[in-house]
């Protein structure tokens, strides 16, 4: 077998199930690094990227953009890395190192990246091994366990990033929208982070689990009279569901001059009156993952506060069934493949 070919499992068409898939991956780039697959993590993004749900899949397609594994191969371009090394690799496999946006340290807003798990253009981590930009490579700290480090290279910087973004302090007190796969990681991070956590969850059977999590404070969203008297108590609320929500009522809940981040995908148009905004100089705002400095700062920080996510480890050649988990809502509360090729 050539040295390019790559064993992996793909979906070939939009709402298929992933087979087995062998290609060729041609010949290593100067400034790309190969990486030897120990672990994936499934995101929910890997299961809308083989449905077509944003519109821009192409098959077949390699799902997979939570990696941590070994560098086994590199360009002659690659700085700062060796064979042998712990890497992880995220959303995002290339960008093109010359817009502003690069230059200026914003490379996960670049307009040429490429997703690492686009199909045709670049194939993901459900495979022996992966290829990406050495840029996009992110060196593993000593003491990270990296059986459950591959999602903080995806959900992790997610929540992560709205921290660096919005200058958020020890002092702050923030909410968290919906306690799952991104959510769960929202309150370690902001919990480590110093600052006071309010989770929003109508499930008391919960509670204590979001506590353990990090919770400072539970806030039951159902409850009217409960968000009526935290009125003007939060600096910033990040929203990691992707349902439409009554979003007036939760800038009603942020201080003068607090933000509602969203990081969860609702495709549904937000429905926001602009007194809601004006009246508190409030704003709204997004955002993807983030650059390659920003998940090196964010995998440092994981690793020496012990920062990690909750995971169930399956075997990659048992990845239907890992998908069917996800599917059925029951993930508690990432999924991790362990490559068995």
């Amino acid at each position: 077998m050539s040295g390019n070919i790559i064993r992996a499992y793909a979906a070939k068409e939009a709402g298929g199930k992933l087979e087995r898939y062998d290609f060729d991956a041609g010949e290593l780039k100067n400034d790309e690094v190969e990486i030897k697959v120990e672990y994936c993590g499934i995101c929910h993004s890997d299961l809308s990227m083989m449905d077509n749900e944003w519109g821009f899949s192409r098959y077949p397609l390699v799902p997979g953009h939570e990696v941590v594994g070994e560098v086994v191969r590199m360009g002659d371009a690659v700085r700062g890395l060796k064979v042998g090394q712990k890497v992880g690799l995220g959303w995002t496999a290339e960008s093109c190192q010359h817009c502003d946006p690069c230059i200026g340290g914003h490379a996960n807003v670049c307009l040429q990246a490429v997703p690492t798990i686009i199909g045709g253009f670049h194939q993901g981590g459900f495979a022996d091994k992966v290829r990406a930009q050495w840029q996009w490579v992110i060196p593993m700290p000593e003491g990270i366990d990296l059986s459950k480090a591959g999602p903080l290279l995806c959900g992790g910087i997610t929540v992560f990033q709205p921290l660096l973004q919005h200058h958020i302090d020890a002092t702050a007190k923030v909410g968290v929208i919906g306690i799952g796969g991104l959510g769960h990681m929202a309150l370690g991070f902001f919990n480590a982070w110093g600052c006071e956590v309010t989770a929003f969850s109508s499930n008391p059977e919960k509670y204590d689990e979001i506590r353990r999590m990090g919770a400072h404070h539970i806030l039951d969203s159902r409850d009217s009279g409960a968000l009526a008297a935290a009125q003007g108590t939060l600096d910033m609320i990040v929203s990691t569901v992707n349902v439409k929500l009554d979003w007036n009522t939760y800038l009603s809940l942020l201080k003068p001059h607090g933000v509602l981040h969203f990081v969860g995908a609702t495709l549904e148009p937000l429905d926001i009156q602009a007194f809601s905004l004006i009246g508190g100089q409030k704003t709204v705002s997004g955002s993807p993952t983030g650059s390659p400095a920003q998940l090196r700062t964010m995998i440092d920080f994981a690793a020496r506060k012990q920062v990690e996510p909750v995971v169930e480890e399956f075997a990659m050649s048992d990845v239907n069934r890992a998908m069917e988990h996800l599917k059925s809502g029951k993930a508690r509360y990432r999924i991790v493949l362990k490559n068995d090729f």
